[in-house]
């Protein structure tokens, strides 16, 4: 087959890229077609042939894709497609409505959909973006959604098949899209990056910490997470950036330390390696940094209604509470002190998600849908 890539925007580096990064390893050749592309930012797509769209020629559109939200549904409509047996979107906004002929086949590889019009947009009319005030960021949305929630509907329905990276994100395609999901195939983790020894060295500030490793959205919840260990007074290492974190910074106690510097693999390893536990209040789609913080035998407490709960064994590799609320989060960090943790158990658990699992499982799918396309 010949087959092209297509991914929303590229100018960062997280659990998405690492879904394409394995999809290069399965398929070197594939092109991959984008909106926006910015190199100085995403210097991990050196291996691939990128092909932006006119969107990235625009003015601060490669960091700040956000103030052109009319123009980039055209920015996907604009590729042609033509020459491909097959196209993968790894989508959770506008890739999937690209335009593609009968004769090329368009499977979705499915984060979720598009977050700002769905599950999350109450967070995103509430919180601030672009570094403006909530009221212009939060009052454009809100009266632009309408028109934009009746595009990805009908972007929703040009992908040939879905394929869901978790149940969660299953339910929500249902929900939102009413289309079905032809099979989960969870994303990518290199568990061999990530190990239970030899412990590498902590350069966290503070022993006996509990861990924190998100980008610092409000739909990430990690206020929730600030606030409990502000009534608590233990010690807690935040590693991420993002819009909220000044806010976070200010409402911050002393036993509260935030990491936004660069971290190499074996520095964040480090942190894995040495905390108590690790952490995650928000609603996930997946969660890879819970299976890497499994991958280093630590357990993990988490929101029982999150992708994560799919990680997680309760009660055995770590702990899920019932509400995104402080209480609900102190009552499960007190259950978890006085109970036991097999560090094996942890790290057995992450290898199901290991990336040679996911590049043989994508494989087999896109070969059966092809067979049964044509």
């Amino acid at each position: 087959m010949n087959i092209a890539l297509v991914y929303d925007r590229i100018n960062k580096f997280g659990g998405a890229e690492r879904v394409l990064l394995a999809l290069h390893e399965v398929w070197p050749d594939a092109p991959l077609f984008t909106a926006v592309y910015d190199p100085s930012r995403a210097q991990w797509a050196n291996v691939f042939r990128v092909k932006p769209s006119f969107l990235s020629s625009f003015p601060f559109a490669k960091r700040h894709h956000e103030l052109y939200p009319w123009l980039t549904p055209m920015a996907f409509e604009s590729f042609t497609f033509d020459p491909y047996d097959a196209v993968i979107s790894v989508t959770s906004a506008e890739a999937k409505g690209i335009l593609t002929k009968p004769t090329t086949l368009h499977i979705c590889y499915c984060l979720t959909p598009t977050r700002y019009l769905w599950s999350g947009y109450g967070n995103y009319t509430r919180e601030s973006t672009l570094g403006l005030p909530k009221w212009a960021t939060g009052g454009a949305l809100s009266k632009s959604s309408s028109l934009l929630r009746q595009w990805d509907r009908i972007a929703s329905s040009r992908p040939d098949y879905y394929v869901a990276i978790s149940r969660h994100v299953e339910e929500r395609i249902r929900k939102y899209y009413t289309k079905g999901v032809e099979q989960v195939i969870y994303p990518p983790v290199d568990i061999r990056k990530f190990s239970l020894d030899p412990p590498r060295v902590s350069h966290a500030p503070v022993s006996d910490y509990f861990l924190v490793v998100s980008r610092l959205v409000g739909y990430k919840r990690v206020d929730l997470v600030v606030d409990a260990f502000n009534e608590l007074g233990w010690p807690l290492v935040v590693i991420g950036d993002g819009w909220e974190k000044s806010r976070l910074r200010s409402r911050s106690k002393s036993n509260i330390y935030f990491i936004d510097d660069y971290l190499t693999d074996e520095e964040l390893v480090g942190y894995y390696q040495n905390c108590r536990a690790f952490i995650f209040a928000g609603d996930e789609d997946f969660g890879l940094v819970a299976v890497e913080a499994q991958a280093c035998g630590k357990p993990v407490i988490a929101f029982r209604e999150s992708g994560i709960a799919e990680i997680v064994q309760d009660g055995k590799t770590g702990i899920l509470f019932h509400e995104q609320s402080v209480l609900s989060l102190i009552d499960a960090l007190h259950y978890f002190t006085g109970q036991w943790y097999d560090s094996a158990l942890c790290r057995k658990n992450s290898l199901r998600f290991d990336s040679s699992r996911f590049k043989r499982e994508i494989r087999m799918v896109v070969e059966k849908l092809y067979k049964k396309y044509i």
